[in-house]
């Protein structure tokens, strides 16, 4: 009794340290994609992930993420935009149609706008979007959302075998200490449970990872 008593204690000190390793390396992770300064990369195209829509307008969030692949189109570093996102409520824009009249609306040609209308998080956005990138023969893209959500974005994108370099916005809505550090640690949240779910696909265990 006493041998499994002992035996339980170290596995739940083996647990504890797994867990603080695994959000210690999430946290570095968020915060040095974060923190990176955006570099002159040129690919085939941006590819926007999305964020809410208030009916036919981006929302502050998402239009930091719009305009910024704006300018990545204007000054030629990639070709095309992929807008991703699809509506939380039938009959409503999805968040690529209202991010694609937003570009429209600023000068983008809609030739080189491409759509992915059905995903409802990061994980769908890119998966969805590599399929559409083999259907447009677009081998690189470059990923554009806030600073803060570019780890778990490209881990995800490594995931699928994307290629993409990381854009994160030059700005981002979530301003404030409290409101900054929510969204800090959501991310460190979801990257960690990533990086499980990553794990338990190559050991054979599958569970539904929904962010």
């Amino acid at each position: 009794m006493l041998k499994t008593g002992k035996f339980l204690l170290r596995l739940a000190g083996i647990l504890v340290l797994g867990v603080a390793l695994l959000v210690g390396w999430s946290a570095w992770q968020v915060y040095d994609y974060a923190t990176r300064a955006t570099s002159d990369y040129h690919a085939d195209a941006a590819l926007v992930l999305g964020a809410a829509a208030w009916g036919d307008k981006p929302s502050p969030v998402y239009r930091e993420r719009i305009q910024h692949s704006i300018y990545l189109y204007q000054n030629q570093f990639v070709k095309k935009i992929i807008f991703t996102g699809g509506t939380p409520k039938q009959g409503y824009p999805t968040e690529a149609e209202v991010g694609k009249m937003f570009a429209i609306k600023h000068g983008v040609p809609p030739k080189d706008i491409i759509v992915e209308n059905a995903s409802r998080n990061t994980l769908y956005n890119i998966r969805n979007a590599k399929q559409l990138m083999q259907q447009h023969a677009i081998k690189q893209v470059i990923l554009v959302s806030d600073p803060d959500h570019m780890a778990r974005a490209m881990s995800i994108a490594q995931h699928f075998n994307v290629p993409a370099y990381a854009s994160p916005t030059p700005t981002s809505r979530y301003v404030g200490s409290n409101q900054r550090s929510e969204f800090f640690w959501r991310e460190v949240f979801y990257l960690s449970l990533f990086r499980v779910y990553q794990m338990g696909s190559k050991m054979g265990i599958s569970f539904h990872f929904n962010a």
